[in-house]
């Protein structure tokens, strides 16, 4: 099968528009008749650096694809609108593999209320998908940068981290390789977070301690996290504990997609049980906003971690 029949086989499984969508896949370029203000933030990944052909399935990839961007959107507070895939497919990448992949997108954007309007598709010596995603919200206003944090906010996280790195170290665990391989997108959350007043936030993909230099530096403030109160994934914490080392280099083992905010103090309690309602999971207060620059990591005891994290070009 060719590229354009392929391209028609995969259309075939596409669901229907969005509200917003006047033309949707097919054209030379989408349609779309947003309201509001948009939100739009494009990731890529590639085999051999971000998944492994040899340990994930295809639908796991197609799925972790567009997890990893529609976080983006998280991190803003917007709601997840549409979803552009570019693939590229290499030599021993068969037809069904490719429909595989895409269901896996499918159905993480069929339960995110995501629309797959369109894309392209090319040959390639590796893998790679490259995904662009647009997000929605009533106003600008409405929408959460990483530079808006001040001196006295609070500073929360959302679920719990380790998770994907410490499936690294142990490839058998199927648990944390579904953390790793299938990541969930807190859009809700982020809409939460955004509804109840905070001031900066950024999703945690490439550690605590790096995305959180990140929100530091556009805020042009300094954070302080209390390791000890971080909620670490169990099962991870019992894998380091196993290996008899220190559970504290999960902070920056990335892969979490989980969100760090800022939040006035006062807001705080609406925050926790917004964040609650809407996705099911914890918002935990980590540390403050401090005047000054960078980041602190204070582990129990006294001694300090190094805000480390996930650099793809070192």
């Amino acid at each position: 099968m060719g590229e354009f029949e392929l391209l028609a086989r995969i259309r075939e499984r596409l669901p229907a528009d969005g509200p917003r969508i006047r033309l949707g896949s097919g054209d030379d370029a989408a349609i779309t008749v947003p309201e509001g203000a948009t939100a739009t933030s494009v990731d890529a990944l590639v085999d051999g650096v971000h998944f492994r052909r040899d340990d994930a399935t295809p639908a796991q990839i197609g799925h972790k694809a567009l997890a990893t961007a529609l976080s983006d959107l998280a991190a803003m507070g917007a709601e997840a609108g549409e979803a552009y895939a570019v693939l590229g497919l290499p030599g021993d990448f068969g037809e069904d593999e490719c429909v595989d992949l895409l269901e896996g997108m499918l159905a993480l954007a069929e339960s995110t209320g995501t629309s797959l309007v369109g894309g392209d598709i090319t040959r390639s010596p590796a893998l790679f998908l490259a995904i662009t995603v647009v997000g929605h919200a009533p106003s600008a206003g409405a929408l959460v940068s990483r530079n808006g944090a001040s001196p006295g906010d609070a500073l929360v996280l959302t679920g719990d981290l380790g998770a994907a790195g410490a499936a690294l170290r142990a490839p058998g665990e199927e648990e944390l390789r579904a953390r790793q391989l299938e990541p969930t997108p807190r859009l809700r959350a982020g809409r939460a977070l955004a509804a109840s007043g905070a001031t900066a936030m950024v999703d945690l993909s490439d550690g605590l301690g790096a995305d959180a230099g990140h929100l530091a530096e556009a805020s042009e403030v300094g954070l302080r996290i209390e390791a000890e109160v971080i909620p670490l994934a169990p099962r991870a914490r019992q894998l380091s504990e196993a290996e008899g080392s220190s559970p504290w280099w999960l902070l920056s083992a990335g892969e979490d997609y989980e969100l760090l905010a800022s939040i006035p103090p006062e807001r705080l309690e609406q925050a926790i049980d917004s964040v609650r309602d809407a996705e099911g999971i914890a918002l935990t207060p980590i540390g403050e906003v401090l005047a000054g620059s960078g980041v602190e990591i204070r582990l129990p005891g006294g001694g300090r971690a190094e805000p480390g994290g996930f650099d793809q070009l070192a």
